[in-house]
């Protein structure tokens, strides 16, 4: 067969001939630089191709390909270098922090009697934005899970952006690289009440501050709390992992990581290896290979494809994802034996220094679970299992007088909860803007509902989202994921295996490892982390780099994008396709062995056995509830049901907005402000004072349902009043949008009750009875 030729008569690309010729001497890598970067020149001769071939082809498709290709590696490596050179610098600071907003100092955990390297900040609102000192302050928690603080902040939307937008004063807990010597996970968690109470001596008169939590910060944020609730209000946490071994087969693999590794006694000889110190790179390490796809192939390639244009957003994550931080051998152990391998904190089994119990259940502020499906890190059967670890039922939720509200994303990953904007501008952006409604919300579980506004409310001056608290039970939240008995028997199985190697660690191995560890031997493995080099060997420190100038300057000064059509274009794309498959199989594959390889060594019975675990041993169950806290409902309850016919005004208008919510087991946000105006303008009452009212005609309505509904009548003997309140029950759930049936029902019911005439758009539907809002939930 002869040579290919295309229809212009030049040899075609595709010609196997035109590709192994004589060899030729190999030219100079400038001369190459030269004609890749630049296309007035020819292409150099190359050893395997005819001297004729590619100076053919200056402006086909494969030489246009070769050029684009040639350039984008240039920059892709230039953008590394940039990288390294980011991260060098930021991480020879003390306290470095990637937060976009100007802050200031005002409190530093080092003058405290236990140090941390712990300090609470002020945002310092941007030109523009102006705050209201009388409006609740937001305290936002970055975690301190291998990098440092900021992501909290690190866009305009984001956590701190939108409470600075609704005039919130702000203020963020950062932290530095190094902790202090001889720092105890408990001095942090101890130490940062300290925080919260210099927030409240800055704001004496407004309503305690809304609490943010990210990630690992956010079972430290709650931690907090329990010791001192009197400091909080709501408290929200996102993609926090506090029930840590539960999740569903065929996901979740990162849990079973502790049982494959024989327990803890790894983290304590890394501490060892490092002189006492763990480096935070390892944890980052442990996340980035839950999505190997992503992490060696999907990450980088995607910015190279756009090199012209992805840049800067490629550099501005990676200013955080490589801030690297170390914590004490002691933190990170206690961590790891405590909350995942212990998994004690929402079994009410770990204790502060001072030996009171951490009770989850010790919070009286609502509790805002923000979580998504597509996390894998902390997905929502970690993020919500502590609720079924606490509670029997949302009845249980009720008598503890405790709000929890749940708001699912749908798709999102782990560290998209903190740092996308989407996620700021909808979910961060409501839960900012109602954390007062959520504060009054009647005792029980809830969800949050966002949902786009229509394009009428939009324009009429209404906000961009919908929000509706709807009644949940403890079954949705099963639904999303639970271990069963075996399950848990098989990590109850790892905790107790742990004891026994840690124990033999430390008696057999520590103390060779600790006098073996020298300065300089942990230096080495600090600096040749894998991780770390990663980012060392494309900055300028490493010479080679700096070499890499003038091939830069000529491919920004020649640079030619590739269109889109070019096939060779096409097949890179699909060959990336190919190889991001191959990673996600292989991902796959390890993920189902690993879980295979748990549960068939944990789950056996004889080892079970051998760690002592009997067949019939209950592995969980419910905390107590004592004696003293028994009288105290019982007297609580027979002091609501003595109070069905006593109040007034506020007291009915109160009771009578939480009969007609009952008709449809859910709150609309805008009902919910035109109960707020109420509470402005009619009632005059604090947050506290209403926030407690409510609290209080929602346990008469639950237990004495109909005599209270029946005794509105009694609390506002006046016409006009009665009046007034219906007129304003009704405005309230019009705001929602139209009425349903039963809401029309309930609202009719009211009026006939007291005796007012009836608003004309319920007139027509029969009177039926109703639930409470809350009990129909079960």
């Amino acid at each position: 067969m002869g040579a290919q030729t295309t229809t212009s008569g030049t040899p075609s690309p595709f010609d196997p001939a035109a590709w192994f010729p004589t060899a030729k001497a190999l030219p100079s890598f400038k001369s190459f630089v030269e004609a890749w970067t630049n296309p007035g020149k020819a292409l150099p001769a190359l050893p395997f191709a005819r001297t004729t071939a590619l100076p053919h082809l200056p402006g086909g498709p494969f030489a246009d390909y070769l050029q684009d290709s040639w350039q984008r590696s240039i920059l892709f490596a230039d953008l590394m270098r940039q990288r390294g050179n980011q991260q060098e610098e930021i991480t020879s600071r003390p306290t470095a922090t990637v937060l976009s907003f100007d802050h200031e100092v005002i409190a530093s955990g080092h003058a405290l009697p236990r140090p941390i390297n712990y300090s609470l900040t002020r945002i310092i609102p941007p030109p523009g934005v102006e705050v209201d000192p009388t409006r609740r302050p937001v305290v936002v928690v970055d975690p301190r899970a291998g990098q440092g603080p900021g992501i909290g902040g690190f866009k305009t939307e984001s956590e701190i952006g939108e409470a600075l937008a609704n005039g919130h004063p702000v203020y963020f807990i950062a932290f530095s690289a190094e902790p202090e010597p001889g720092q105890t996970f408990l001095d942090v968690v101890e130490g940062q009440v300290a925080f919260f109470e210099t927030v409240a001596h800055l704001h004496p008169d407004v309503p305690p501050p809304f609490a943010i939590g990210n990630c690992q910060a956010g079972y430290q944020t709650l931690m907090v709390a329990m010791l001192r609730p009197d400091l909080f209000g709501p408290c929200m946490v996102a993609g926090s992992p506090i029930s840590y071994w539960q999740g569903e087969h065929g996901k979740n693999p990162m849990r079973y990581a502790g049982g494959l590794l024989g327990g803890s006694w790894l983290t304590a000889l890394t501490s060892d290896l490092g002189k006492g110190k763990f480096d935070g790179t390892w944890l980052i390490l442990n996340f980035d290979s839950l999505n190997p796809a992503n992490w060696l192939w999907g990450k980088q390639y995607d910015v190279y494809a756009a090199i012209d244009t992805e840049g800067p957003r490629y550099l501005s994550f990676e200013k955080w994802w490589g801030d690297f931080i170390t914590l004490n051998g002691d933190e990170i152990q206690f961590l790891v034996d405590e909350m995942f391998i212990g998994d004690k904190l929402s079994r009410n089994a770990l204790r502060a220094s001072d030996g009171s119990v951490f009770d989850l259940r010790n919070i009286d502020s609502p509790v805002i679970v923000f979580t998504s499906l597509g996390d894998n890190i902390s997905p929502p059967p970690q993020t919500l299992g502590w609720i079924l670890d606490l509670y029997k039922d949302v009845n249980d939720i009720r008598a503890e007088g405790r709000t929890i509200v749940y708001c699912m994303n749908q798709k999102v990953g782990h560290l998209a909860i903190f740092v996308s904007a989407k996620v700021g501008a909808k979910e961060d952006a409501e839960m900012v803007r109602l954390m007062d409604l959520i504060d009054c919300l009647p005792p029980g579980l809830y969800e949050l509902v966002i949902s786009p506004a229509s394009a009428e409310e939009i324009a009429a001056g209404g906000h961009v989202w919908q929000s509706r608290f709807e009644a949940r039970s403890l079954e949705d939240i099963r639904a999303y994921g639970r271990n069963s008995t075996e399950d848990d028997r098989a990590f109850e199985a790892v905790r107790r295996l742990s004891q026994i190697n840690l124990a033999l660690y430390r008696t057999l191995l520590q103390p060779a490892v600790r006098a073996l560890a020298t300065p300089q031997m942990s230096d080495f493995l600090f600096n040749a982390n894998p991780l770390r080099l990663s980012y060392r060997l494309f900055a300028d420190s490493n010479p080679i780099m700096k070499s890499l100038a003038p091939a830069v300057e000529q491919a920004k000064a020649n640079r030619r994008p590739l269109e889109d059509d070019n096939p060779f274009r096409a097949a890179e794309k699909r060959a990336s396709e190919q190889i991001v498959t191959a990673l996600d199989s292989w991902r796959d594959l390890r993920d189902r062995w690993v879980e295979a390889t748990f549960f068939a060594f944990y789950g056996s019975p004889v080892v079970q056995a051998a760690l002592g675990i009997g067949a019939d041993e209950k592995i969980r169950d419910y905390p107590a509830v004592s004696p003293e806290k028994k009288a105290f409902r019982e007297r609580k309850i027979a002091e609501f049901r003595s109070q069905v016919a006593v109040g007034g005004f506020n007291e009915a208008l109160v009771r009578a907005a939480l009969f007609v919510m009952s008709a449809e087991q859910a709150l609309d946000d805008r009902s919910a402000w035109v109960l707020n105006e109420a509470r402005e303008d009619l009632m005059q009452m604090p947050i506290a004072a209403f926030k407690e009212l409510v609290r209080h005609q929602f346990y008469i309505l639950l237990l004495e349902y109909d005599a209270a509904v029946k005794a509105i009548p009694q609390l506002v003997p006046h016409p006009s009043d009665r009046t007034i309140l219906v007129d304003k029950i009704h405005a309230m759930s019009l705001a929602a949008g139209p009425l349903s049936t039963a809401e029309r029902q309930h609202i009719r019911a009211l009026a006939e009750l007291l005796q007012v005439p009836v608003p004309p758009d319920v007139a027509s539907v029969p009177v039926a009875g109703g639930p409470v809002l809350v009990s129909a939930a079960e």
